[in-house]
């Protein structure tokens, strides 16, 4: 039996209103799309986005990008959806890059053994591992600030250390890489992850980590709201007080805030 065909929901006047919100900063307003829906298990919507982000360009002024920026647009919707694997699920950063790549043009594609726009390949390969952990540790200690330390501790002592292990690994390897995406942008990107999972210890904590590396307090809660808007467009709503059985689409507190 065929998959049931869902109805979509990413309209063009929704994309214009996140696209044209005046405290999202420039070049971003797409990847948090991309992301937020990514977690949603939406990945069909994705082609829809880039599509009209090459379009009407990464700002709230809508003009067709040139190729040079059409190809930073591109590495940076990717990297985004990478960026989410770690939190949101690799099966679903699988399926949003495939996707991606069903409306990506050929000339704004990164191909294996070509130029890395990211040099993991390089990293994984050719650099000593304890340089990477090193990055990945400093980008959590800047994150997390004066409690990163408490916050490294628990997951060590979570009942097994892999979990610690697993963090370092996707900090080192993964999020710590700002060749594509900046700091700031990369908590973006994770905020935009953390939301439609109604994960608000987490959220929490990466709303802060958003300031620590960079962003403006205006700027964390233009990401966080528009978040809300595609979540909600989506389906996603408060939950009250009596929830029925196995029903789990949406938030079980008010998302948190800065």
């Amino acid at each position: 039996m065929p998959p049931v065909s869902v109805p979509g929901f990413v309209t063009p006047a929704l994309l214009s209103s996140i696209r044209g919100h005046p405290q999202l900063p420039h070049h971003s307003w797409y990847f948090i799309t991309g992301v937020t829906l990514s977690v949603l298990n939406r990945p069909d919507e994705i082609a829809n986005v880039f599509q009209h982000a090459l379009e009407t360009g990464p700002g709230r002024s809508e003009t067709e990008p040139e190729h040079d920026e059409q190809l930073q647009m591109a590495r940076k919707m990717r990297e985004a959806l990478v960026k989410a694997a770690p939190i949101g699920g690799l099966p679903k950063a699988i399926n949003a890059l495939f996707s991606l790549k069903t409306v990506t043009p050929s000339t704004l594609l990164d191909e294996p053994l070509a130029f890395s726009p990211t040099s993991r390949p390089a990293e994984v390969y050719d650099v000593p591992p304890s340089r990477i952990l090193h990055r990945g540790q400093t980008f959590f200690d800047k994150v997390y600030g004066k409690v990163s330390k408490r916050v490294m501790g628990q997951m060590d002592r979570s009942g097994t250390e892999d979990l610690g292990i697993t963090a370092r690994l996707m900090y080192g390897y993964i999020l710590s890489n700002t060749s594509v995406l900046s700091a700031a942008e990369s908590s973006y990107v994770l905020v935009a992850g953390l939301i439609p999972q109604d994960v608000n210890p987490q959220l929490k904590g990466h709303l802060k980590g958003a300031l620590n590396n960079g962003a403006t307090v205006d700027e964390v809660k233009a990401v966080r709201e528009i978040v809300m808007r595609i979540c909600e467009a989506s389906g996603m709503t408060r939950l009250g007080d009596t929830v029925p059985a196995g029903a789990n689409r949406g938030w079980r507190s008010e998302v948190a805030n800065l």
